[in-house]
This record gives C-alpha cells, sequence and structure tokens, in this order.
C-alpha cells in the first residue's frame, strides 16, 4: 500500500507537469512499522495472531473495547509493540457549567483565565546533558561498527524518553482542561512555522501542537467544546476596557494598560481575552443551529 501510494503520487505529479520525484528506494531501516487493516489479524488475553507471522506472546496492558479496525506493529529501540484502533461509542461528561481560556508559553506551560498556572516541565532541556555526552560518543564511532549500533540505540533511547514523558505531561493537562470546563479556548498558533524560529528549541521542547491535538481529540470524545481563536493582539489588549496597544505589555509577565490603569500578570491576561474571544464564536454557532432545527423559523 506504501509503495502503490507512492507512486500513484508520482504519476499524479507527472500529469500536473509538477517536478515528479521518482520514489526512491526505502532501506531496511526506513520502515518500523507493519499494518494490518481489518483482517489478519486476532487477540487474546496473552496471544496475538498474525497472519504470515504467527501467534505472538504478548503483555495487554487493558481489555479491548469496541469494534477492532487495524492492528499496527511498531518496532521502536529494538522493542516491539502492536496498537489496536477500535471503534467505540463517545463517553460525554456531565456538565460543569465552566468555560476557560488557556494561553501558552515556553515560561509557563500554560495559563488559564482562571489564574492558574502550569509550569513547564522542560523535558529536552533536562535531558540534554546526557544526550549531549552519548551524541559525542556517537559522532566518535565508526560507521557500521557494533560499538556504533549501541551507541546509536542509547541515544535513541533517550530521545524516547523524552517524548514519553512530553505525551504523558500533555495528557495529564488536556484531560485535566476536558474534564473540569465545558469550553475550552486556544490560540490558533502557526506552530510548525514558529518552531523555525530563534525560539525552535523551546517551542519544540514544549510541544504546543501535540498538546491541541489531544485536546481536540479528548473534547470530541467527551462531548466537549474546543475553540481555536485568533492570537492577534491578545497579549496587547485589555481584558478590561478593551484598549489596545504594544505599550500596555511593559515587561515579559507584566500587563498596565496605559488607557484605564489595569494590572496583571500578561499571560493571564491574554487567557482573558482568548476566552473572550471564543465565547461569542460558540454563541453564534448555537444560533445558527437552533434556526436550523425543525421547531424554529428564521421569521420568529
Amino acid at each position: 500500500k506504501r509503495l502503490d501510494k507512492a507512486f500513484k503520487a508520482f504519476f499524479r505529479r507527472v500529469k500536473a507537469g509538477q517536478t515528479p520525484g521518482y520514489p526512491r528506494f526505502k532501506g531496511a531501516g526506513w520502515y518500523d512499522s507493519i499494518c494490518y487493516p481489518q483482517s489478519g489479524f486476532s487477540v487474546s488475553e496473552k496471544t496475538a495472531f498474525f497472519s504470515k507471522i504467527g501467534n505472538i506472546r504478548i503483555r495487554l496492558h487493558r481489555p479491548l473495547e469496541g469494534k477492532l479496525k487495524t492492528a499496527t506493529i511498531t518496532r521502536e529501540c529494538g522493542e516491539w509493540y502492536v496498537s489496536y484502533v477500535c471503534e467505540v461509542e463517545s463517553q460525554p461528561l456531565p456538565e460543569t457549567g465552566s468555560s476557560v481560556g488557556v494561553d501558552v508559553g515556553t515560561t509557563y506551560f500554560c495559563i488559564t483565565s482562571d489564574g492558574e498556572f502550569t509550569e513547564n516541565p522542560r523535558h529536552f532541556q533536562r535531558s540534554m546533558k546526557a544526550l549531549r555526552v552519548k551524541q559525542r560518543s556517537l559522532s566518535r564511532k565508526k560507521r557500521g561498527s557494533n560499538r556504533r549500533k549501541k551507541t546509536k540505540a542509547a541515544v535513541a533511547k533517550l530521545h524516547r524518553k523524552v517524548a514519553r514523558q512530553r505525551l504523558d505531561f500533555h495528557h495529564k493537562v488536556a484531560t485535566k482542561l476536558i474534564r473540569e470546563n465545558d469550553l475550552v479556548a486556544h490560540e490558533d498558533l502557526n506552530v510548525s512555522g514558529m518552531g523555525r524560529g530563534n525560539l525552535a528549541r523551546s517551542i519544540h521542547d514544549v510541544g504546543w501542537g501535540q498538546f491541541f491535538s489531544l485536546l481536540s481529540f479528548k473534547a470530541a470524545s467527551a462531548g466537549r467544546t474546543v475553540v481555536a481563536v485568533d492570537p492577534r493582539y491578545t497579549s496587547q489588549a485589555c481584558s478590561k476596557c478593551g484598549h489596545t496597544c504594544r505599550e500596555n505589555r511593559v515587561s515579559q509577565s507584566r500587563f498596565v494598560c496605559q488607557s484605564c490603569g489595569h494590572t496583571a500578570n500578561a499571560d493571564w491576561n491574554a487567557a482573558l481575552n482568548i476566552l473572550a474571544r471564543a465565547l461569542p464564536s460558540v454563541q453564534n454557532v448555537e444560533v445558527m443551529r437552533g434556526l436550523r432545527s425543525p421547531g424554529i423559523h428564521s421569521g420568529e
């Protein structure tokens, strides 16, 4: 399927007159996964069966729910995992009547409109010393040697640990926000573009893109609403009077309105503005849904 997809894309580019880019050869270490789509596999409590492979003893970390759709075998740092995708019904959470705006940053991971500050754990920065030592050791090893393979595996394990720490942290923060609020608003940031600037290392370390994706997935499952708002001037507008100018933000953490004199933490003020922008858009969507419902007519 991957080969067929690559050649279809190649011929599509040829017909369109674009630079075709013939599919390149992929070596043995290029792909680390095998996908079984809807057939050719089954699973029990201690054994997984795969066609062309046979039975494999597994450790099932939790019982499967719903209808099995796909199974993906993945090799990760010399260890093997299988991920099952299941089709399950959504499980809406009870309404809380609460809404929150979230401002993300690199000093603090996120600041909510309720005044809650979540520290940025900086997982990559904490592991940089160990990574630097291992990476230097790797660069000195001869290519193709067994010592290089062992050192390369050690570097990969360090990166895997950082990625898992970040993912676990994002899951916990997103779950807390979804459980406590019916509406979660955040900035619609161009994370990939920001990751190519001067703060690229810090932005990649904090992982906003992954966090926003998890927030949307959890909201869809729990029947919550997540709104991404325009981030322009959220840090420069006053949450009290609405006055907007660059001089309002006198420092990284201090906001002083030049019009009404309102003083607050700059990130908290931005979170309040984000929530204020999200509420009108949600109300407009609800109004339009009401107009389309059978019992309400546009003339009423």
